[in-house]
């Protein structure tokens, strides 16, 4: 298998078993990535991988619960020996809790739970995965953030972003500043780390208001996913460039 694999790029796409996680899946194996699809579901993840080798995608399942321990660390022994190392590890799981969450009426055990998602799952992840980063010779990884995580836009009194968000948006611009640590300390090496911003895409995270399709909110985090050796690390972008912190 390590043989087969040794020219291939490997990828890791976590919530993706649907939505946007799904399309990022479908867009890195449209490149002809073997692209492992994490699903806290099992039998979703199973069905996401089907309908993707359907498509022509070497599409494999990683049973993946960002939230828990011993998932991770299952999902990095998965990954060391299938493929004895990780290109690209994209962050997509989330969580998106009440909307529009006031914070004065805010439950703590609710904020909690969505940062274990995402914030302590991105963390949790990402340093199982780094020693498998660290062998690729072009590694990647990229969060799903969101415009709401920028501070700038939420205190700017002519920008909509829908409502007072007390617990997802804070998360989101928690996981921002996670992201700039992770860039900062690896620096010297390969490793680019980026956050995304897809938009306001319609998916079971907002009841499929969005206005955007999931396949065009996967195209940021694919675009950041296929990032020359020489592109930019410790950004957040959506589709039209930088967004402001």
């Amino acid at each position: 298998m390590l043989a087969d694999m040794s020219e291939q790029t490997i990828a890791l796409v976590t919530g993706a078993n649907k939505g946007i996680g799904y399309e990022i899946a479908a867009g890195l194996g449209a490149l002809g990535w073997s692209v492992g699809i994490g699903a806290r579901d099992r039998e979703r993840g199973a069905l996401a991988v089907a309908a993707l080798c359907a498509r022509g995608v070497d599409a494999f399942a990683v049973p993946l619960d960002v939230t828990d321990d011993a998932d991770v660390s299952a999902a990095a022994r998965l990954l060391e020996e299938r493929a004895g190392r990780l290109d690209v590890l994209v962050n997509n799981a989330g969580a998106a809790g009440g909307w529009p969450d006031e914070p004065t009426s805010l439950d703590p055990a609710a904020l909690l739970r969505l940062v274990d998602t995402n914030v302590v799952g991105v963390v949790r992840v990402t340093n199982a995965m780094l020693p498998l980063l660290r062998r690729s010779a072009h590694p990647r990884i990229v969060n799903q953030s969101s415009h709401v995580a920028s501070l700038t836009l939420q205190t700017d009194p002519g920008t909509d972003l829908g409502g007072i968000s007390g617990g997802y948006a804070p998360t989101k611009t928690f996981l921002n500043a996670v992201a700039v640590q992770y860039a900062a300390e690896l620096r010297s090496t390969p490793i680019l780390v980026n956050n995304a911003c897809p938009g306001y895409v319609a998916t079971d995270l907002n009841a499929f208001s969005g206005t955007r399709t999931a396949e065009e909110g996967a195209r940021v985090a694919i675009r950041l996913a296929t990032l020359p050796d020489d592109g930019p690390t410790g950004g957040l972008f959506d589709d039209e460039g930088p967004v402001p912190w």
